[in-house]
């Protein structure tokens, strides 16, 4: 793969680096054949023989600034500046709130996430936005006297190029404190998830200690968001502790990365950006396996990390210990599950790790929908490749549907499967399920279905919203959804992108 540049100001979009899409239909198996890991047809995301459809239109989506929003807005002791319109601030509502139930859940203070905007207006847009820029720094800076400032770009600023590198460079000097560019603009890439690599190159080139004194040897990086803390209870039976990062961090944790014996994530599409430049950059590890789903992921999971670690012994100790005590409730909900049919709507790796899960509980998946696909990951190695993991070890998924959240193909896939629930991660589609009479379970715990616990919690989970089957059939015979009869009678979510004719036809 090629090397993470720390000297470039931003990171690569992943459309360049990885050969990100958006749009695809076909099998899972298919997909993986396509991809840059099969048969090792290319080392990274260029060239991949991987081609995705172009639809006529796309309905509204989230961007790259809103992943930098909760990204390096829920990072403690910081402070985001969005050099933008206050339009681009409307976010920080929910993120606000998913902030602080984050922090309660793991036993932080709870606060509201600290980000300020430049309110740009039209003048600024003829004349330029830096002196806003510099009096919101010298603002922020009074008001909170934060250990880090991060900048996220806009569109807008984009469009009219303000210098905020040379800005970030002088208030860097004058401050005596990182104060971080990120450049997010939501026209530079077509998936959010870019987003999240901005964050992590803006961390690893202005926070991470670049020389560490020390490596803490039983210390172990965990990038996730904001799900509850399962992964030190796992951790502590192999005499490690877990340095959870980017979300609820503080500056100082981030800055410890690179003392860390080891870097893992919860899924790789958040988080193999970080791992990699922290491995690349400053000699720490990652994890390279299958992600922590499922009795199969999990244990091939935790004896990587014991080998990178050196704690074979206990891990195996571990690993028995822990089949021995989640078999017989495995068994329970295998025997009330058997038979069921879901269907799941998240984000990619998210998906192959959740699809895992539930044909280990005897759910059959024969549908999904992925906001993406990413061909490779940043590290290269086929050890990350969760989608031929899941095709490997778990079968095929016969309709593997790669949109760009686009509630209009949503509708046909639901109609096409009529599964018995829905699991989703962004929570905007769930209602449009729940109008066709299918209960649907948005994931706002990330860490839900993680580690061996993470089979009896999901089963848990599905268990739970089944009793809301009957609200949501007898909802479903009084409500409407929004598209014509026309659309609805359509089996193919892929037709439009196919024949765009259609959409000028009467």
């Amino acid at each position: 793969m090629a090397r993470i540049n720390l000297d470039n100001s931003a990171a690569e979009s992943r459309e360049q680096r990885l050969g990100t899409i958006v749009y695809w239909d076909g099998t899972a198996s298919e997909l993986s054949e396509l991809s840059g890991y099969s048969k090792k047809r290319c080392g990274d995301g260029r060239g991949c023989p991987l081609k995705e459809r172009k639809g006529p239109f796309t309905q509204p989506s989230v961007c790259s600034e809103q992943m930098v929003e909760c990204q390096a807005g829920n990072v403690r002791e910081a402070v985001l500046i969005q050099h933008a319109p206050i339009g681009c601030s409307a976010s920080q509502i929910i993120y606000n709130m998913i902030f602080r139930i984050g922090l309660e859940s793991r036993g932080h203070k709870v606060e509201n996430i600290k980000i300020a905007s430049t309110n740009l207006t039209e003048s600024d847009m003829v004349f330029g936005g830096l002196e806003k820029l510099r009096l919101t720094i010298e603002d922020v800076w009074e008001h909170y006297r934060p250990k880090a400032i991060f900048v996220g770009t806009s569109c807008a600023t984009g469009i009219i190029g303000d210098d905020v590198d040379s800005v970030a460079e002088e208030y860097s000097g004058k401050l005596g404190i990182p104060v971080v560019p990120l450049s997010c603009e939501g026209f530079r890439s077509k998936h959010w998830s870019t987003g999240f690599d901005q964050s992590q190159h803006g961390i690893l080139k202005h926070i991470v200690k670049k020389n560490p004194e020390k490596r803490q040897e039983d210390l172990v990086n965990v990038i996730n968001l904001w799900g509850s803390d399962v992964f030190a209870p796992m951790l502590k039976n192999l005499n490690l502790r877990v340095n959870y990062v980017v979300d609820m961090a503080t500056v100082d944790e981030l800055a410890q990365m690179s003392e860390a014996a080891a870097t893992v994530a919860f899924c790789n599409t958040l988080g193999t950006y970080l791992s990699e430049g922290l491995e690349q950059h400053f000699g720490v590890p990652q994890v390279r396996a299958p992600q922590p789903y499922g009795i199969r992921g999990t244990d091939e999971w935790l004896r990587e990390l014991a080998r990178v670690t050196h704690r074979e012994e206990l891990a195996e100790e571990f690993i028995a210990r822990e089949h021995a005590r989640i078999g017989p409730e495995l068994e329970r909900l295998r025997e009330r599950l058997s038979g069921l049919q879901g269907l799941i709507a998240t984000g990619s790796a998210y998906a192959h790790g959740l699809i895992e899960v539930l044909r280990e509980l005897g759910i059959a998946v024969n549908g999904s929908i992925v906001f993406h696909h990413d061909p490779v990951y940043d590290s290269g190695d086929p050890r990350q490749d969760t989608l031929a993991h899941l095709v490997d070890n778990y079968g095929d998924v016969g309709d593997f549907v790669v949109s760009i959240r686009q509630p209009f193909q949503f509708l046909i896939s639901l109609q096409n499967h009529n599964p018995d629930f829905i699991l989703i991660r962004h929570n905007g589609l769930a209602p449009l399920a729940s109008r066709l009479g299918i209960p649907a379970a948005p994931l706002g715990d990330e860490h839900l279905a993680i580690g061996y616990d993470g089979p009896v919690n999901l089963g848990n989970l599905i268990l739970e919203i089944l009793e809301r089957g009957k609200f949501c059939k007898d909802l479903s015979r009084h409500v409407t959804h929004q598209y014509t009869d026309w659309w609805a009678s359509q089996t193919d979510p892929g037709v439009l992108a196919k024949n765009p004719g259609l959409i000028w036809e009467d």
